[in-house]
């Protein structure tokens, strides 16, 4: 079996394939990534050498490139994470979220229908639904939670999805949608909150906070996540959406104070910073449609995915530091420049 992941050099693309190749040893595992700011392929160091895996590095967007990889490499299944994802550059530059979000979906799905792919599965977001009110927590996300999006990147996967739904409706491709909570863990990238706040608190640096913090967010660890995909594309249904929660409900504020707290750092480094445009109090995911029909449970909870995810960056500063610094972005030279 192949599986081709797309986006697999970011957060959690290469939580999945770390995932795959430690679940399936005998599949094939082909990473593709364009490795923009948000991709890095040091975080892949440990399965390069790997004979069940391979790096591509490429574009989503190039229909050429794309459809010889799918000529060579024949995949039974494809996960697209390929996204840009951060909702602030998404109101700062919206039009390359629906370049890679939507064109870039329609390429791989394109190629998936030519070579004949058993499964096709596109990585959503629970962003797609809007937002909940705070004094209403019985209220949540189901399969069925109308599409009422908020930003530019929001509005890019919801337009995703709809595509993929219509390909499955219009040429019988085989999809499946999984939209996810927050997802939080090792290699999160540093701009995210979770990290930035552990990487500003271990400086001494302020801890910027939207806001009042009020605003509530699902945190689901990234490995319960994957294994959630993973339960999705052999058994999920065809044509079906999947929302995947962890049943952590945080108010942001609350985080950077644990992580405060956890660190030994004192709370007078938190600084409130003026709100994101449009930004969205409450998200909430109710999860029984994949509990019930595919068994999963989030196994994780935030207390302690926490604590592993704060050891995880207290013995992987090198990572972290050399994005921050920018150091990073020169590690495909340095792996292929001579290749």
């Amino acid at each position: 079996m192949t599986v081709l992941v797309t986006g697999g050099a970011g957060f959690i693309g290469s939580n999945f394939i770390f995932h795959m190749l430690d679940a399936h040893p005998d599949y094939r595992i082909v990473c593709v990534d364009k490795l923009t700011y948000a991709g890095n392929l040091s975080t892949l160091e440990s399965v390069m050498d790997d004979p069940n895996f391979r790096f591509c590095k490429l574009d989503i967007c190039d229909r050429e490139g794309v459809d010889e990889l799918f000529a060579e490499e024949k995949p039974d299944i494809v996960v697209n994470f390929a996204a840009e994802s951060h909702v602030d550059r998404s109101i700062e530059n919206p039009e390359i979220f629906l370049q890679t979000n939507i064109v870039g979906t329609s390429v791989m799905m394109d190629a998936a229908r030519k070579y004949g792919v058993k499964r096709y599965h596109q990585v959503s977001t629970d962003e797609v639904y809007g937002d909940l009110p705070l004094d209403r927590p019985d209220l949540f996300f189901t399969e069925t939670t109308p599409i009422h999006t908020s930003s530019p990147y929001s509005s890019s996967k919801a337009g995703a999805d709809l595509l993929v739904l219509a390909y499955h409706r219009t040429y019988g491709l085989p999809v499946t949608i999984s939209r996810c909570s927050n997802n939080y863990g090792p290699y999160h990238f540093p701009e995210k909150l979770i990290p930035l706040m552990i990487a500003n608190a271990l400086a001494d640096k302020p801890l910027p906070v939207y806001g009042k913090g009020e605003n509530v967010r699902d945190w689901l660890y990234v490995e319960d996540h994957c294994k959630a995909i993973d339960l999705i594309i052999h058994n999920g249904r065809v044509g079906e959406v999947y929302n995947v929660g962890g049943h952590n409900e945080m108010a942001n504020i609350d985080i950077v104070k644990l992580i405060c707290k956890e660190l030994g750092k004192p709370e007078s480094l938190i600084t409130y910073v003026t709100d994101r445009k449009g930004h969205d109090m409450r998200y909430a995911i109710d999860p029984t449609k994949i509990h019930n029909e595919l068994g999963w449970l989030p196994e994780t909870k935030f207390a302690d995915g926490i604590k592993k995810t704060i050891k995880w960056y207290l013995e992987n500063e090198k990572w972290w530091k050399d994005i921050i610094s920018g150091e990073y972005q020169n590690y495909y030279e340095k792996m292929y420049g001579n290749r």
